[in-house]
């Protein structure tokens, strides 16, 4: 597992640089056919030993959210804006990276006794300092990340930024260094998802598969309901994904709703091989499968994630059983499918 590298190393939408070549330094001599097309979306295959015909693309996306610098001032000051969904109430005070000399900055805000609606955080009241006083402290378009290094809590929790969706990535590249399969595997480390599924929608036209796995760390939500009076271990009713219950098979989001003939077919392989795993209820969010199955003449897609806890802030939580839940499975899959899994009629 190569979480950690993947983890603290930075890759805000657009700019995924660092993450692409952590990625091929892992998969090269597991793969052939390894390019980088013209978004950046590293692509491969790993012949099928059985059924090398039979192709299913897995994809997992290497960028994260953040931020990007839209102005500068003359005392130092950068003014930003938000790459990809983050709500800017988990903003001020945060450590952050900026541009490619990775300044270290905090993100400020007026003191707290200043304000007087304290309901809502204007991103275009917060400012960031990296301790400069003139224009020079960056310049507009630059990428700015949140600082924060991988650390092992406990013996089976996590925490790092960017799980979503290094955690997917790194099961893609637990998955090649495992290989190979019984089908070709055709893997695309996309760029873009956070702002608009992109990469995705150029490497699966470029791969052409049968089949398709989505790899996604996927939100945890078994937190506390403030609208009940607490009692002891209460949570919130499960909606499908808790921290600690296995990998999570989605039946839909807003970009896609997963045919019932895969939701099957991954039921009966996580059950037949004794991997624990759950169903994500909630519609929200979405992955890049929303623009795979509906590359072409369609494409069966099976989302399968691993839920993390604050995930689309600084920090995220992974517990490490369900990481291998979601490898499981998805070897599982690579072993089980034929050209006849989602054959209608």
């Amino acid at each position: 597992m190569i979480l950690e590298e993947l983890s603290n190393a930075i890759g805000v939408s657009g700019e995924e640089d660092d993450v692409r070549e952590i990625v091929i330094d892992a998969i090269r001599g597991h793969v052939r056919d390894l390019e980088v097309d013209a978004l950046g979306n590293v692509t491969a295959r790993q012949v099928g030993a059985e059924r090398p015909d039979f192709c299913v693309m897995i994809a997992a996306h290497m960028d994260e959210i953040g931020m990007m610098v839209t102005a500068v001032e003359p005392n130092g000051l950068i003014q930003f804006t938000s790459v990809g969904g983050i709500d800017p109430r988990v903003l001020p005070g945060k450590r952050v990276k900026v541009g490619a000399d990775r300044a270290p900055g905090v993100i400020l805000w007026k003191p707290i006794h200043l304000w007087r609606d304290m309901k809502t955080v204007p991103i275009d009241a917060l400012r960031i300092d990296v301790g400069a006083r003139d224009k020079s402290a960056a310049q507009p378009g630059d990428r700015i990340a949140f600082d924060g290094a991988y650390t092992q809590l406990s013996e089976t929790v996590v925490r790092g930024k960017a799980f979503d969706d290094r955690v997917g990535c790194s099961v893609l590249v637990d998955i090649l260094q495992n290989g190979p399969y019984p089908v070709t595997v055709a893997a695309a480390f996309t760029a873009q998802e956070e702002i608009g599924l992109r990469g995705a929608q150029v490497a699966a036209q470029r791969l052409q598969p049968d089949a398709a796995i989505v790899l996604e760390g996927t939100y945890a939500y078994d937190l506390p309901d403030p609208d009940r009076e607490p009692e002891a271990g209460d949570l919130r009713a499960n909606p499908g994904t808790r921290f600690g219950h296995g990998a999570v098979i989605t039946l839909s989001d807003r970009q896609m709703i997963t045919d019932p003939r895969v939701l099957a077919f991954l039921r009966e392989t996580a059950e037949a091989n004794d991997i624990t795993y759950q169903v994500k209820t909630m519609d929200g969010g979405g992955t890049d499968g929303g623009a795979i199955h509906i590359a072409h003449a369609g494409v069966p897609t099976m989302p399968i994630s691993a839920p993390c806890r604050y995930i689309h802030t600084p920090t995220a939580l992974l517990n490490l059983g369900d990481y291998e839940n979601a490898l499981r499975l998805s070897q599982a899959v690579l072993r089980r499918i034929t050209p006849d899994s989602f054959r209608r009629g």
